[in-house]
């Protein structure tokens, strides 16, 4: 095929030029993505002033996007399957940058007047949850429909990658852009950023030859959930995933709060260490999915994705078990980067699994897995401080180190030869 999706086993290791266009700019948006819902919580303490609001109603604008973006998940890869993921992204990209951009009218006097502060806020954070909901489940059919099997853990890692860089980028750049332009502005400023990268990518990308134009392909066939809910690899992927998140998202939430008030540093030296920590995800992410592919190919995937997905979620475990023993907080941060970075490369091949086993359903699996993840990413930020308010913020992390390694065991359930679902070629 012209693009590139057509690959022999000889050059399957190696992205054509069409992939690596595909691959970048799905690595934009997922930045864009992490970018833009990270934030609001550099802008919340100048709105919390401005409106006078108190940390439990900031709390709730906060949950809006994540109730939204979760709930949604599973549709959002359902409509990558019937109108094909160049469309769903392209349009995910505008719903996006759309209300990103909105969220400058929140609190306006016209607007407030007539449904409140909070409420206001509220509307616009789960409408870009509904927006954002289809992205991953919608680059995980992308990188299935483009990518070759030993593509697809490389390709996938990076796309991923991008949530650290995004989290990582967004304090430093955004805090800027609010001392330059206010918040309002500033929030106009990302969405439309996030335009243009949806402008690009129709630009740049085209659907992959020998692909039915979207929607064509099966059009009045229904996903078949009782299947891929009846499918045990995609269950026991889908429960794993829920713990990876689990303990990924205590560092997401409440590890810049760790560092400053339990290790008792400063602002500036907590966020140089949260800082750090992101970068390494960002940077153990795509080596998740370079040793993934490089097992498939020596093992095959039933034995090559379980060895890296257990050995990250293991070496996890044990390094955050050993940071919380260390006295030294430069030591103790030196452990959590690598307990983060290693939970990263057992991400991405839970990913590349479902890939593996999924058919043509891809878009609709890749959204039950991300569910189950969300909702592991949604209970972590609760029930970590209500478990350090009797066990101490250390029980709250040996929990999670515990989760961790419990996710490890889930890949265990991983049989791709039974549960594969089309074992014909991608198209």
């Amino acid at each position: 095929m012209s693009s590139g999706v057509e690959i022999t086993s000889r050059t399957a290791v190696r992205f054509s030029r069409a992939q690596m266009t595909v691959v970048v700019l799905m690595l934009a948006f997922s930045v864009g993505s992490y970018f833009n819902r990270t934030i609001l919580s550099i802008a919340a303490p100048t709105i919390m002033q401005e409106f006078s609001l108190s940390e439990t109603e900031m709390g709730t604008v906060f949950s809006a996007f994540l109730l939204s973006y979760t709930l949604l998940m599973i549709p959002g890869g359902k409509l990558a399957d019937r109108f094909g993921p160049r469309r769903v992204l392209a349009g995910m990209a505008f719903g996006s940058a759309l209300f990103t951009a909105l969220t400058a009218l929140g609190g306006r006097p016209e607007i407030a007047a007539w449904i409140g502060v909070v409420p206001s806020f509220v509307i616009l954070r789960l409408g870009m949850g509904v927006a954002t909901a289809p992205l991953y489940p919608a680059t995980g059919k992308m990188n299935a429909e483009w990518m070759a099997p030993e593509q697809r853990g490389r390709a996938q890692g990076v796309v991923n990658a991008g949530a650290g860089l995004g989290g990582a980028v967004a304090p430093v750049l955004f805090h800027w852009m609010i001392g330059q332009f206010g918040w309002r502005l500033s929030f106009v400023l990302a969405g439309a950023a996030t335009a243009v990268s949806g402008l690009l990518w129709l630009v740049l990308v085209r659907e992959p030859a020998g692909r039915p134009a979207a929607g064509a392909e099966a059009p009045k066939a229904a996903t078949p959930w009782k299947s891929l809910f009846g499918n045990r690899s995609l269950m026991w992927l889908t429960l794993g995933y829920f713990m990876v998140c689990y303990f990924e998202y205590i560092f997401f939430y409440w590890i810049y709060y760790y560092l400053g008030k339990i290790r008792g540093l400063g602002e500036e030296q907590s966020a140089v260490y949260t800082t750090a920590l992101f970068l390494t995800w960002f940077v153990m992410m795509p080596l998740g999915g370079w040793a993934s592919d490089r097992a498939v190919r020596r093992w095959g995937s039933r034995r090559g994705m379980r060895l890296v997905g257990i050995s990250g979620l293991a070496l996890a475990s044990v390094l955050l078990w050993g940071a919380l023993g260390v006295e030294s907080t430069a030591a103790a941060v030196a452990l959590m980067s690598l307990a983060l970075g290693f939970a990263a490369c057992s991400d991405v091949v839970f990913w590349a699994a479902v890939m593996e086993i999924a058919g043509r359903d891809v878009g609709a699996a890749c959204g039950i897995l991300n569910t189950g993840g969300n909702l592991g990413g949604f209970i972590a930020p609760m029930l970590t401080p209500w478990i350090a308010s009797f066990a101490g913020w250390s029980g709250g992390l040996y929990f999670a180190s515990g989760v961790a390694m419990a996710g490890a065991l889930t890949w265990l359930g991983f049989l791709p030869e039974r549960d594969r679902r089309d074992k014909s070629p991608q198209p």
